[in-house]
């Protein structure tokens, strides 16, 4: 039951396939590459239906999967909820989990996860979607279920008061906690909208929940929730037939109201004059600007054109914000677009978050030329062909899973008012011209309709000087909401009246990936799956040097050098890595974890050839330039100061430290301050040359190609790689074996405290490792898990609790997390450390074990329907040492483990007496309380947590 922004929904599954004679030219195409495409495919096949109730239906067939998704779309969003109500449709968001007729409080969290599958929910300005994922056999029990909660949801003053709470700890969350959380949620929506509704938070805000009556609650859901109000959308693995009988059995008698549903059909006002504000808040690590234009409504004919100004914005790294302010200039952190693509009317913010030094002026200054250069020229040929690849690409990709596929459908109907009209924008998209970007430009992003934020930090607040208010403004037209006098009141049925859930259905098992390994001469492994299907490929190469490989004073070079690899140059041609591998409609990626380092590239298949050079070259002869470096380790820096700002960061890396003290695994793998500024480019080339050894390293290919073209690319790019021998890294061991602390770290004012137990765990490789995995995931695995339970469900303490049990080659950690209250943190610490007590103490019931070994099972058969899933479950195999055969054995192992199995495991990695407790937030709140049952509080400062 999470709430996610709206981000740009590039539409339907095609090639990624423009000619790029450049890059072809640059890297020398294999005999074996196909040309490249350049027509759009058809879009995926679907049957519509509407009830006599007015129920919309879409059907996906996909029998090449293993699992089914079932979206209900609800033509309801933020852009609805009445005035002085924000939040309404967000509030149902978490209510709609909670009791129906024949489901009891909580029944319907489990029902998903319970056997293997995933269930979550998202609410937006233009409509709320209610999504599960799972096993082709239980498509009947959640279409059941789904039924039940829109015909009979329970909404009485108990649950609303718990979910009431729930809320507004995840408004706690996302807006007061985290950085630039009001800039997004609250400040950039009032800016954008003078007339729209968009303009309010959709998550809402903790006066007009706290405002809302019983009656108003259940006369928004009597008046919205109702099948003409909804579409359905089944995905997947499904028999035609059977899937109409079931709709009709469980949607069909759902009765279709008599009174009307309530419209907002506004349009904004045109803006003809630029505005500026300026506000000062906490938690802002970095200044950040951003200049918002109003743009029309999606279904408009220019939104093919919008899409592709765009990607040519911030789509990549070599994208034009990201090219000049970051790259360049080193005047910004990070610069990014946020298209707001919406039914009545979006908008286009360009934003930059400054690097820490950069004058805010200059800042804006950048923004505004970058603007301008697209209304001013026409863009080049190379860089429309690289925008449309990168749509093209980023469109297949997430059309991997039936709920892509289903999240890309829904909302075409409700945003654009159309199921195909992803396909139509992006068969238009294809066809923009450098003239039609152009005349957008200046029909759109002119200065005088520019409404600019200046978002800083509070302590950059001159003396005595206040901050701009940015609040929804009285033009905002709002709906009204009249309660009905005679609404039904729904109960939870008596446990012999209530409608036993369907039986599962026969088994659809999912399939295993089937790795091809060899070595070529020079000693590099290769691993191949092939992945029919989509036209796409994923290449990952992995190095068994992570940040545990840092020498001393030198933490964060792992990180830092592997960063550069992929955002630098090659030393071979010079030329710009990202660009070149952006302009295949590809993305690249990069990272150092504790055991391994990474580089990845996802590409449209046909571009193997060139994506193989590409990737030689980043791996084999990274340039490691003077101002690369400047720039990264700036960056770094940058993204370091912010950690101060993030009392769940700061958690962590003390917690880290708690734990291992100062073994490899203690130290921190983004650095310290002192660190990153020790690093010289002789470090990263000697780390580079111990890491990057054909021998030591693997070389990952999943996707559209064959074993054949797998070995003939694999040595055209590798093949010749020899380096000097060079020793594997050594880094320090601990000198002692931390013994369990307390810690409390003082963050005046936030408004939040962060709590993490952690404590040292077992290796992957250990017996006892499917055992805990099972019992970190009773723990705090999915919503449904004992620490959701006890500090979300049953007393609102939290908007999340989790757990993590690391993969690692060495014995690694278990950490267990949420952010609550200050007040309540002392609370929430013994109620974390008493489930982990629980673990070991009792044995776990037969219906729970089922369930998290059927969660376990599922998200791993989850990961292996996507091309990057099965490279990353193989790189993570490579990183830790163990055989591929464990990923045709995982299921099997997790489905052996017993309750005594869970119980040892428990014993030894999640028993509460060695662990360490790390709470970061305003101490003067909770440190008393904490040091009631804890004398032994240790304080510090937030200086000190990041050294």
């Amino acid at each position: 039951m999470r709430y996610f922004p709206v981000s740009l929904a590039v539409a339907v599954a095609v090639l990624s396939c423009l000619s790029l004679q450049a890059t072809a030219a640059a890297s020398g195409p294999s005999a074996l590459e196909p040309a490249y495409e350049t027509s759009l495919p058809p879009a995926p096949a679907f049957t519509q239906r509407t009830l006599a109730n007015g129920l919309r239906v879409y059907a996906m067939r996909d029998t090449s999967v293993s699992e089914v998704a079932v979206n209900v779309w609800y033509d309801v969003g933020g852009k609805d909820d009445p005035k002085g109500r924000s939040g309404l449709a967000h509030l149902f968001e978490h209510l709609m989990f909670k009791s129906s007729r024949n489901l009891p409080a909580g029944g319907f969290t489990g029902l998903a996860e319970d056997v293997g599958g995933s269930n979550d929910a998202s609410t937006e300005d233009d409509y709320t979607r209610y999504f599960e994922t799972v096993p082709a056999a239980y498509l009947e029990r959640m279409l059941f279920a789904e039924a039940d909660r829109m015909a009979g949801l329970v909404v009485d003053a108990p649950t609303l008061a718990s979910e009431r709470k729930v809320v507004k700890e995840e408004i706690g969350t996302r807006v007061q906690s985290q950085a630039y959380g009001r800039l997004v949620q609250e400040y950039l929506p009032a800016l954008s909208y003078a007339r729209l509704p968009y303009a309010r938070p959709a998550i809402g805000c903790g006066d007009d929940l706290d405002a809302a009556t019983l009656e108003e609650v259940r006369a928004f859901h009597a008046t919205y929730y109702r099948p003409d109000n909804a579409v359905l959308v089944v995905a997947g693995h499904f028999d035609p037939e059977q899937l109409d009988r079931w709709i009709d059995r469980y949607f069909a008698p759902i009765a279709r109201p008599a009174t009307p549903i309530p419209r907002v059909d506004l349009s904004e006002p045109p803006r003809e004059t630029a505005s500026r504000q300026t506000v000062y808040e906490p938690a802002t690590p970095l200044p950040a600007v951003v200049k918002s234009y109003p743009l029309p409504r999606d279904d408009h004919a220019d939104t093919p054109a919008l899409m592709v100004l765009d990607a040519l914005l911030s789509a990549g790294a070599s994208a034009r914000l990201n090219a000049h302010l970051v790259r360049q200039r080193s005047l910004a952190q990070s610069a990014s677009t946020r298209f707001e693509r919406r039914r009545l009317g979006g908008y286009l913010a360009v934003y930059a978050i400054l690097a820490g030094d950069v004058d805010v002026d200059a800042g804006e200054a950048a923004l505004s030329e970058e603007v301008a250069k697209l209304r001013d020229a026409p863009v080049t040929a190379e860089e429309l062909s690289r925008a449309k690849n990168q749509l093209l690409t980023a469109a297949l990709r997430s059309r991997e899973t039936p709920d892509g596929r289903a999240m890309a459908l829904g909302r075409a109907v409700l945003v654009a008012g159309d199921a195909r009209a992803d396909q139509r924008q992006l068969a238009a998209a294809l066809a923009v011209s450098a003239a039609d970007v152009q005349r957008v430009a200046n029909t759109y992003l002119l200065e005088r309709r520019a409404a600019t934020l200046r978002y800083l930090p509070i302590d950059a607040a001159p003396a005595g000087t206040k901050g701009d208010t940015i609040a929804v403004r009285p033009t905002v037209v709002e709906t009204t909401l009249t309660p009905a006098p005679d609404l039904p009141v729904v109960t939870l049925a008596p446990p012999d009246e209530r409608i036993a859930l369907p039986a599962a259905g026969p088994a659809v098992l999912p399939t295993i990936p089937a790795p091809l390994e060899w070595r070529l001469r020079n000693g590099l492994r290769v691993v191949l799956v092939e992945k029919r299907g989509a036209p796409l490929l994923t290449l990952a190469m992995v190095t068994p040097d992570g940040s545990a490989s840092d020498p001393l004073g030198r933490a964060g070079l792992a990180e830092l050098g592997t960063a550069l690899m992929t955002t630098g140059r090659a030393a071979a041609s010079n030329g710009d890595i990202a660009a070149r591998v952006e302009a295949l409609g590809g993305s690249l990626g990069s990272g150092a974890g504790l055991d391994a380092a990474s580089v990845t590239l996802n590409v449209g298949a046909a571009s193997r050839s060139a994506a193989l050079a590409i990737l030689a070259d980043i791996v084999r002869r990274p340039a490691f330039a003077a101002d690369d470096i400047e720039r990264a380790r700036g960056q770094a820096l940058d993204a370091l100061d912010g950690y101060g700002e993030d009392p769940m960061r700061i958690a962590r890396r003390v917690a880290s430290r708690a734990v291992f003290g100062d073994a490899p695994y203690g130290r921190p793998s983004s650095g310290t301050a002192a660190s990153l500024k020790a690093i010289t480019r002789d470090d990263l080339a000697a780390a580079h040359a111990r890491a990057w050894q054909p021998a030591r390293a693997s070389l990952v290919m999943v996707g559209d190609v064959s074993a054949a073209q797998a070995r003939e690319l694999a040595e055209a790019a590798f093949g010749d790689w020899r380096v000097d021998a060079v020793g594997e890294a050594s880094p320090p061991q601990a000198t002692s074996t931390p013994k369990p602390r307390v810690i409390v770290v003082d963050m005046p004012e936030v408004s939040q405290a962060a709590i993490v137990v952690a404590r040292p765990a077992l290796a992957r490789n250990d017996p006892d490792w499917y055992a805990a995995l099972v019992a970190n995931a009773a723990l705090g695995g999915g919503s449904a898990s004992r620490l959701n339970a006890e500090l979300r469900y049953k007393r609102a303490l939290t908007y999340d609790a989790g757990s993590v049990l690391s993969q690692t080659r060495q014995p690694g950690s278990l950490v267990a997390a949420t952010l609550t209250r200050p007040e309540v943190a002392a609370s929430a610490v013994e109620l974390i450390l008493a489930e982990l007590r629980r673990l070991g103490a009792e044995p776990m019931d037969a219906a729970e074990l089922q369930a998290r070994k059927q969660l376990v099972i599922g998200e791993f058969s989850r990961r292996v329907g996507t091309g990057a899933g099965v490279a990353g479950l193989i790189g993570d195999h490579a990183a830790q040492a163990m055989a591929l055969s464990e990923l045709d054995r995982f299921i099997a192992a997790v489905e052996r483990v017993t309750p005594q199995a869970v119980r040892q495991a428990a014993r030894r990695s999640f028993d509460p007496d060695g662990a360490s407790i790390v709470v970061v937030g305003d101490a003067k709140r909770f440190a008393d309380a904490l040091r009631k049952t804890h004398p032994r509080v240790e304080s510090m400062s937030v200086s000190d947590a990041l050294r």
